[in-house]
């Protein structure tokens, strides 16, 4: 797109979908989901249940659409991460940056994206929801290899220690992925506290990772 050009407006079809998508995603994350119905969304969107029934015909099809969106999310945030100049270190350390970043900030989206990977291990599903499950987890695979293949290169570089790759990822997005169960965005104090706790979250990942002596 050039300077002079005027971004694409949303439709007010997408517009309203997406806020069906938001709220369904702070239902999710509050109560479960179980525990949350279609007229829960409702209630929060202040709606009538067929305005949800609109956009996503089932409670499950709803509970896709946050999953899909919150790993559209943690993928947009890293993407400028792998471009980031300087070393292997350094662009592994600005990936786990962003991803935290994407956790704090889409802290509700990442919730349901966690019970989705619950839901899929052990959720009584239909044979048609865990396909369409199966292919929401192959794309947390894909983001999951980002990292693999950026550790390897800092190991190979001598910036890491000796670690097994596919264990160093897990562990360090793990972590990451923890703080839905501790973080509190109303707890937040003082201008660019998430920015500073994103910080704070991957250099200590990096400094357990960094080879010794």
């Amino acid at each position: 797109m050039s300077e002079n050009e005027t971004p694409p407006i949303p439709s007010r079809n997408r517009l309203r979908k997406a806020a069906v998508i938001e709220q369904a995603a702070i239902c999710f994350m509050e109560k479960g989901y179980h525990a949350t119905s279609v007229d829960d969304v409702a209630r929060r969107l202040g709606c009538s249940k067929g305005r949800v029934y609109h956009y996503c015909p089932t409670k499950t099809d709803l509970f896709f659409e946050v999953h899909r969106e919150g790993m559209r999310r943690l993928f947009e945030a890293i993407e400028p991460a792998l471009r980031t100049p300087g070393s292997s270190l350094e662009v592994l350390r600005a990936m786990l940056v962003a991803h935290a970043g994407a956790m704090l900030r889409h802290h509700h989206f990442e919730t349901v994206v966690a019970q989705g990977v619950q839901i899929h291990r052990f959720g009584a599903t239909t044979p048609d929801q865990r396909a369409t499950l199966s292919e929401l987890i192959a794309s947390r695979d894909t983001f999951e290899n980002l990292f693999k293949k950026q550790i390897a290169a800092a190991r190979d570089d001598g910036h890491l220690g000796d670690v097994d790759v596919s264990i160093a990822a897990k562990v360090a997005l793990g972590g990451l992925q923890w703080s839905i169960y501790w973080y509190r965005p109303d707890a937040d104090r003082g201008r660019n506290a998430r920015d500073r706790l994103a910080v704070m979250m991957a250099d200590i990942i990096i400094d357990g990772l960094r080879a010794r002596g």
